[in-house]
């Protein structure tokens, strides 16, 4: 699952890889697109929940090498440097990102009527990654009062100019079923805040590799 986001607030509502979307507002990274799409993306074969209501699907061009914009995917621990809604973030295993591998993080919490709680507590699982090529995790978001589960998949395809980076997550729980179309932006909001920190990041790296 993602995240969820807000200026204190973004990335899956988990994902994170559910998360991220759940907590604000960010502007899309230049060179987003969102589109429907008749297939949803998959890594080794598996994709997003199809009986989800609440999904969303987005993609930019990163001008940054693969190697650039994977490590910074898949250095979990590190995501509270460049992710400003990611509050913590912690491996629960060691090593490289595999399948099996968990990790937990927390993000804020914008109010929301069903509950008082300020904090989003999320616990995600790699169920399928091809090392730079995809990652797709899933996980429970929870806070008091409110529960959502998440599934977060990513693609990362090197192109003439840096990496097509295409996302998509679906939620599903009481809370975000009760109100789609609000969920639903609220997710789009956190997909998107998301990539634009990758992609600024990621960019950023590359230009002082060069130098």
């Amino acid at each position: 699952m993602s995240g969820t986001r807000s200026t204190g607030a973004r990335a899956a509502l988990v994902t994170a890889p559910l998360v991220l979307g759940l907590l604000g507002a960010a502007a899309a990274p230049a060179g987003a697109a969102t589109s429907r799409h008749d297939t949803s993306l998959t890594c080794r074969g598996a994709g997003v929940d199809p009986g989800a209501k609440v999904r969303y699907r987005t993609e930019a061009l990163v001008h940054a090498p693969l190697r650039t914009v994977w490590k910074l995917q898949t250095d979990i621990a590190r995501w509270p440097a460049w992710q400003a809604p990611v509050r913590s973030a912690e491996r629960l295993d060691h090593g490289p990102l595999r399948r099996g591998s968990v990790f937990h993080w927390t993000t804020p919490l914008p109010p929301n009527p069903a509950t008082t709680a300020t904090e989003l507590d999320i616990t995600s699982t790699v169920r399928q990654v091809r090392p730079g090529s995809c990652i797709r995790w899933t996980g429970p978001a929870d806070a008091e009062g409110l529960h959502i589960d998440g599934v977060h998949v990513w693609n990362f395809t090197a192109v003439d100019g840096g990496v097509l980076v295409r996302t998509e997550e679906t939620h599903t729980g009481p809370q975000v079923d009760a109100n789609v179309p609000a969920a639903t932006a609220i997710l789009r909001q956190g997909l998107d805040g998301w990539l634009h920190d990758l992609t600024t990041t990621a960019e950023a790296r590359a230009r002082q590799q060069r130098n």
